[in-house]
């Protein structure tokens, strides 16, 4: 273990890096992730990096301690680990709420796993096999409160809520009547995959009203983030796979 001291439209910040801790049983692994991190997200010109990597373990209840001690931006763990797994990681972290944002980067995407960690409080799952420049988008997005998940996963999940809705007039107006018009536009933004600044350039409206509407929806529905309120979209029938 050691320790060291724009993504759809989200705008950058210059103040300091993204801080991020690794959780991956294969320091083989680590060692690649931490070199695609530094590599992909340095300018070459001698500028700070816009990553910086605060720490790193191969073992689940040693992750919550640093996510603890080292309160990182985000936090990229694999699934299998030993003696806590990544969702109960993932649980730890948002039950404690820590500031800290968990990425789920494995091989094992099962559409049983990746509901699980969506449901432990994992803001993106991506698989490993993501290119570099896709690991650094989902790093920069989950660190400032979106959601990602791998396309292909995705689609998987879409067509899987689907085939379970119950008809949309059973659920919509009991679960989204809390909503104004605006807040539901909004919500079928997000479940389209929109960032905050083109869901303002559809509606007309400033981007930072458009971050007060998506806290107003979080907030109403009691949703931890924008991946649960997609899913929560779909699941009442107000956005259908494909619409």
């Amino acid at each position: 273990m050691t320790a060291e001291g724009r993504f759809g439209g989200v705008s950058e910040t210059k103040a300091r890096p993204v801080r991020v801790l690794l959780a991956d049983p294969a320091p083989m692994h680590r060692s690649g992730l931490r070199m695609v991190l530094a590599a992909e997200s340095a300018d070459g010109r001698g500028a700070a990096p816009e990553i910086v990597v605060v720490g790193e373990t191969g073992d689940g209840a040693e992750a919550v301690e640093l996510a603890r001690r080292l309160l990182p931006d985000v936090l990229i763990t694999e699934i299998v680990l030993p003696r806590l797994d990544g969702h109960a990681v993932a649980r730890a972290v948002s039950k404690a709420g820590l500031p800290v944002r968990v990425l789920v980067l494995t091989d094992h995407d099962t559409d049983e796993g990746v509901l699980a960690a969506i449901a432990a409080g994992a803001g993106g799952f991506l698989r490993k096999d993501a290119q570099g420049h896709e690991v650094i988008a989902a790093v920069r997005a989950v660190a400032v409160g979106g959601a990602v998940i791998t396309p292909v996963v995705l689609a998987r999940i879409l067509a899987r809520v689907a085939e379970a809705l119950p008809a949309p007039e059973t659920t919509t107006t009991s679960k989204l009547d809390a909503l104004t018009d605006r807040e539901r536009e909004v919500l079928v933004h997000l479940a389209r995959g929109h960032s905050n600044a083109e869901i303002a350039g559809a509606l007309l409206v400033s981007e930072t009203t458009i971050k007060t509407h998506v806290g107003h929806v979080l907030t109403k529905l009691r949703l931890r983030d924008r991946t649960q309120a997609v899913v929560l979209a779909y699941e009442t029938g107000l956005v259908k796979p494909g619409s």
